[in-house]
């Protein structure tokens, strides 16, 4: 038997589907969102539905933006010539939080894992490449210390490296298995003022 009415039960399961909502989770904001005034939920639809349909991917870092370049790529105070790879968007926010890194980045949208099927070709790793023809002088790996995020690291090592770039890694106070997203901004300031050469 079903606890509550249809459209109860269809904006909780849409809810929960979402990454990092379960059920509970989908329950409480449901009845949040059903107990606002109608003119704030229409503010809310409607931001979404804008979201979707302007948001893109920066033409240089591919970190999602509604402008043709992200805020760090169009700020000429950033340093051009240090590009940190992440993994994703919230791993480029966990970094930009500890106000310490000052260059740009470049957002890799993944990591390799042949279990699932990702190869190099799935990622954004030729675009790296092609940047990297430009005024760059550092590529810092950030990628997770998984062991997808260690292979993605070591791949776009072997093709930088040849380059003449310099190649680091981030320091492994990162803890290994550990995603960036949910790590302090002091333990990944460590990790980057530790990185090594690879």
């Amino acid at each position: 038997m079903e606890l509550y009415s249809g459209y109860v039960n269809k904006l909780v399961d849409e809810l929960a589907a979402l990454p990092g909502i379960g059920n509970k989770s989908a329950q409480r904001l449901a009845f949040h969102l059903i107990n606002l005034p109608e003119d704030k939920v229409q503010r809310i639809a409607k931001v979404m539905t804008e979201a979707k349909a302007n948001v893109r991917y920066c033409r240089e870092c591919y970190t999602m933006t509604d402008t043709e370049l992200c805020p760090v790529c169009a700020d000429p105070q950033r340093d051009h010539s240090t590009i940190m790879v992440v993994e994703n968007v919230r791993d480029q926010a966990a970094y930009e939080k500890t106000g310490k890194y000052k260059g740009v980045y470049h957002i890799l949208h993944g990591a390799i894992s042949p279990m699932i099927g990702i190869g190099p070709g799935d990622l954004k790793v030729r675009e790296l490449v092609e940047r990297c023809a430009g005024d760059v002088k550092e590529v810092i790996l950030a990628t997770n210390s998984s062991l997808e995020g260690e292979t993605t690291a070591m791949y776009i090592s072997k093709l930088i490296k040849p380059m003449g770039i310099r190649t680091t890694r981030i320091a492994s106070g990162v803890p290994v298995g550990g995603d960036l997203e949910y790590i302090d901004e002091i333990t990944l300031t460590r990790a980057l003022d530790g990185r090594t050469e690879i």
